[in-house]
């Protein structure tokens, strides 16, 4: 009877030695030998493998059950049939070889046999430390029968049983040293951890498992806010996407209109000016025409002045003497030259009519770009001054002359009739529009979150305010440091304000003549922003129109 497989012996210590000291190649050693160590009964890794005469392994128990239920003898593999039973061997060096295989293969074994089963070795139900050995269900009932064995110490089945015993002692780590941190038998309690503060192992597992509830309950919060973070990003780039698309195509028919408008008013300029040309050229024919007729009609004179110079009919030349010195009808020429300077004059007013006509263009294109980014803006009653009045739909605000009894929040200005929106930016874009039809003096811009509520407050950007004012009807402000005063064509009935906080640029525009009033730029903004209105004092009356948030009409 053979007992060993047709690899010698000396062939798998070979491949024992390469899986042991070779990591490099551990894992393709590994896979060659998957196949050769697999039974090809239960196609699992081999338990107790035994070798037939023909030289096939298998696992005792796969080829001991195949045998009983069959009335020959014969290799499962090969068919090979044998006239008597074969007495079947354990193959010690390929068990061997199946051991180290199990050890060092990176596929854990899921369960934990039995280490009393003789034959085929069933799953284990629990282990005991004190014996040091794990039961099947079988050979686990006399530690729960017998009285003695009832006091043992049992767990779930576990392969590495050694680490749960006092390698010193030999006996069970069931106890928990919390002045070392370390787990301890009965006997480690009486010598090297006397009198230290020690615990059953349960009661400190159970602590710190509600520790480690806690932990994971962090974890799996971090980990939900961690997912919501990656919506949260997802989302604004499909809102980003959605918005660069809307926003290419609201640019290309924008500024498609405004290369039509150019198109338009340059072909009427490119058809003044030919017809200019035309009328230039006429002139200038009609002129050299003009010129070389008086030329022959003069040089006919002047031959006729030369005859009668040498003439010696004097009664003739005194007739004629009167009509040849008296001065002829000619082209007023400076008046001519006036009237191609007027020509010129009108082709250049022209031309300056194209430049100032594309700039309202770029401007309008400019502005309806601006007014895609429109929001919804409402007063915050909480920060409002007591003398202002707000309107019940947060959309108007007055000075009422009158101070109200309001709480004093620190929210709340307390000296300049200031109020903010309650809509407050930290990125992006955003345009909002006013109308302040008959006011004389008013405030209009955006403010930073921690500008100061109390006290006088300075108008400019290093304190937080990026404003334009009007005061005394028609004196017109930037807030800068220092004060910029603007000059406009027209006084703003309508004022847009647009923002771009990544670019640091806050832009106001007088919404009905598209035209640009003023921008801080280059700015750096590093706190939520809030829009800032203040309609002034009453003064008597003659200011007592509201400052009103508008709709934004975009014709997209």
């Amino acid at each position: 009877m053979a007992e060993s497989s047709p690899t010698s012996t000396k062939a798998r210590k070979n491949r024992i030695q390469s899986i042991e000291h070779d990591p490099p190649i551990m894992s393709s050693s590994i896979s060659s030998l998957t196949e050769e160590i697999r039974c090809s009964i239960c196609l699992e890794v081999f338990t107790d493998p035994v070798t037939t005469p023909c030289g096939h392994n298998f696992c005792k128990i796969c080829l001991n059950k195949c045998w009983n239920n069959s009335q020959t003898c014969s290799c499962p593999y090969c068919k090979e049939t044998f006239k008597q039973r074969p007495d079947l061997k354990i193959n010690t060096p390929l068990r061997e070889l199946v051991d180290h295989y199990k050890k060092k293969s990176p596929e854990k074994t899921a369960e934990v046999l039995c280490d009393v089963c003789e034959e085929r070795k069933l799953k284990a139900l629990k282990s005991c430390l004190v014996c040091q050995s794990s039961y099947c269900e079988t050979h686990l009932e006399p530690h729960l029968r017998v009285t003695g064995l009832k006091k043992h110490k049992l767990m779930d089945p576990v392969s590495n049983l050694e680490d749960y015993i006092c390698q010193k002692h030999e006996r069970p780590l069931d106890l928990f040293c919390r002045d070392d941190q370390t787990c301890v038998c009965s006997i480690c309690i009486v010598k090297d951890h006397k009198n230290h503060n020690t615990v059953p192992i349960e009661e400190e597992s159970e602590q710190n498992k509600s520790e480690l509830m806690k932990t994971q309950k962090d974890v799996q919060q971090t980990i939900q806010n961690r997912i919501k973070k990656i919506q949260d990003i997802k989302h604004s780039a499909e809102v980003r996407k959605r918005n660069t698309v809307k926003e290419k195509a609201a640019r290309v028919e924008l500024f498609t209109d405004l290369i039509r408008s150019i198109e338009r008013c340059q072909t009427e300029l490119l058809e003044m000016m030919e017809e200019q040309r035309k009328a230039a050229e006429k002139q200038e024919q009609e002129l050299i025409e003009e010129l070389e007729q008086e030329i022959t009609e003069l040089k006919m004179r002047n031959t006729e002045l030369e005859q009668l110079s040498h003439t010696e009919d004097h009664l003739h030349l005194l007739q004629i003497h009167s009509s040849l010195c008296s001065p002829r009808n000619t082209r007023n020429w400076p008046e001519i030259s006036m009237k191609t300077h007027e020509s010129l004059e009108t082709l250049r007013r022209a031309l300056n009519q194209l430049k100032d006509t594309i700039d309202d263009k770029l401007t309008q294109t400019e502005l309806k770009w601006m007014q895609q980014y429109a929001v919804d803006v409402t007063l915050d009653p909480d920060t409002a001054h007591p003398d202002l009045i707000l309107s019940d739909d947060g959309k108007q605000v007055r000075d009422g002359d009158i101070r109200q009894k309001l709480p004093d929040k620190p929210e709340r200005f307390d000296t300049c009739p200031c109020v903010l929106g309650k809509e407050r930016f930290s990125s992006g874009r955003f345009y909002f529009e006013v109308q302040m039809k008959g006011k004389t003096k008013w405030d209009l811009g955006v403010a930073r979150e921690s500008i100061n509520r109390k006290g006088t407050i300075t108008a400019r950007p290093s304190d937080g305010q990026w404003t334009v004012w009007l005061r005394n009807g028609d004196e017109y402000k930037a807030c800068e440091e220092p004060r910029v005063s603007l000059s406009l064509r027209v006084k703003p009935q309508r004022v847009g304000v647009f923002v771009d906080y990544e670019e640091g640029l806050v832009s106001f525009y007088d919404v009905e003549s598209s035209s640009h009033i003023y921008s801080f730029t280059a700015q750096s903004f590093t706190e939520k922003l809030y829009p800032l209105f203040s309609p002034c004092t009453n003064d008597g009356g003659k200011n007592s129109s509201p400052l009103i948030i508008t709709s934004v009409n975009y014709n997209k």
